[in-house]
């Protein structure tokens, strides 16, 4: 349990909890009665809780933050843009910049259409998916997560024994709320099983709409796609005529510009952005091949008010920029590959199985298993130890997030002191906590 003197953070929680449940504004961002950390300030690798103290920080709010906190180039254009007004509903010449970068830097986008946050930009794909192939069912994976939509929001957390068996899982809703009869459109399956995966298709194949696929378990350990499972998922919607969308809320513009479309050399028919592009400013996108992008606005509805927002606008323009001009990625793939290796290496050397998953820039471990390859089998980790190493660091001062399922996301302001100093902590960390 933490035991940190946050004294205005707790008093921030109970004013908090009077006007709004959990006392927060997104129940991930609860981490328990008196352990819930209240944010009085971020800038580059760093934050400053409610009580003043300072974190390195590897939570990067869930991975928007790809440059740093408050980055200077990035609030500079922001602060240009919005002197010109921040919403019109009319398209402007930024807007459309913007999205040619996107099309420039993305493989397999012909066209881009913007929206808010994650969660629309999965709903609106699932939907321009089902109108292109006038079918209904869609497949996910199982602790696979993308965003708070009913139609998505299914094994997403459960324990493994509410799946099922392998060979015929079942689909279990991750909130009270979502209409039992959306069973009936949302087949759940488990990720990294090609035979399951080929199984299903054989008896529903004609009836799916699409295969919406993380390329890596964001929020589930980070676990990374095995054996070419993303070109088996890309052969299978071929056969089948299903829209194969991946979702890139995580890894685009973070593992590689390209996304994971350029890191695996694959071409989706859809795929779904938010977080990193714009660096933190309220701002998602749905893409795609253009013969599938052109049938919105063609009996296909796609809108917002808020989708060419100008902050968000302004901010991807300049967070895409910098990424074209600086080696942003690499830098970070150079530390957080150094930061992995080195975590490896302590709990090495201190006898303790460990599995490292993910990509340096956005990576987790798993405790006690040699391998997970689903979220059946990362179900297996020590979590409690794990959560118990979290809260040691967070004391000593720095801060991933505090659910085992979520990575750590490092940013182009992590320095090589920032990860001496992070190695430093969970060393002390692994000797102080007991497992």
């Amino acid at each position: 349990m933490l035991n940190l003197p946050w004294k205005k953070n707790n008093l921030l929680q109970k004013r908090a909890l009077k006007v709004m449940p959990l006392g927060v504004n997104s129940n991930f961002r609860y981490w328990g009665d008196g352990i819930t950390p209240y944010m009085q300030k971020a800038k580059g690798a760093y934050l400053w809780d409610a009580d003043g103290n300072k974190y390195i920080d590897y939570r990067m709010a869930f991975g928007p933050i790809i440059l740093g906190h408050a980055y200077d180039e990035v609030n500079e254009k922001v602060k240009q843009e919005i002197d010109l007004g921040t919403l019109s509903a009319m398209t402007y010449e930024l807007e459309i910049e913007t999205a040619e970068k996107f099309v420039q830097m993305c493989p397999a986008v012909d066209m881009v259409r913007f929206a808010c946050s994650g969660t629309e930009a999965t709903m609106h794909a699932i939907r321009v998916a089902r109108a292109y192939t006038g079918r209904e069912r869609i497949i996910k994976f199982e602790g696979m997560y993308h965003g708070f939509q009913d139609y998505t929001l299914w094994s997403t957390y459960a324990p493994t024994e509410a799946y099922g068996n392998y060979g015929n899982p079942i689909s279990v809703p991750a909130s009270s709320g979502i209409p039992r009869p959306l069973t009936e459109l949302v087949i759940t399956l488990p990720f990294n099983n090609p035979e399951v995966l080929e199984k299903i298709l054989r008896s529903s194949g004609e009836q799916v709409a699409a295969i919406i696929v993380e390329p890596c378990m964001g929020n589930c350990g980070a676990i990374l796609p095995q054996n070419n499972f993303l070109l088996f998922i890309r052969r299978q919607c071929d056969k089948y005529g299903i829209v194969m969308i991946l979702d890139e809320v995580k890894t685009g513009f973070r593992i590689a510009n390209g996304g994971a479309q350029e890191y695996y050399r694959i071409q989706p028919d859809l795929a779904t952005y938010a977080k990193a592009f714009a660096n933190g400013y309220p701002l998602a996108a749905l893409g795609g091949k253009k013969e599938i992008m052109s049938i919105i606005g063609h009996g296909v509805a796609q809108g917002g008010t808020f989708t060419n927002n100008k902050p968000g606008v302004a901010a991807a323009w300049a967070t895409l920029t910098i990424l074209q001009r600086e080696p942003v990625l690499k830098t970070i793939e150079t530390r957080g590959k150094r930061l992995m290796e080195g975590i490896h290496k302590i709990f090495y050397e201190a006898g303790i199985p460990v599995c490292m998953n993910g990509y340096p820039a956005m990576f987790s471990f798993a405790i006690g298993v040699e391998k997970v390859t689903d979220q059946r089998t990362w179900n297996e980790s020590e979590k409690e130890y794990y959560l118990a190493l979290i809260e040691a660091m967070i004391a000593r001062g720095v801060m991933p997030d505090h659910d085992p399922r979520e990575p750590w996301f490092l940013c182009y302001s992590h320095s090589e002191a920032d990860i001496d100093t992070t190695l430093s902590v969970v060393r002390e960390s692994v000797k102080a906590v007991s497992r």
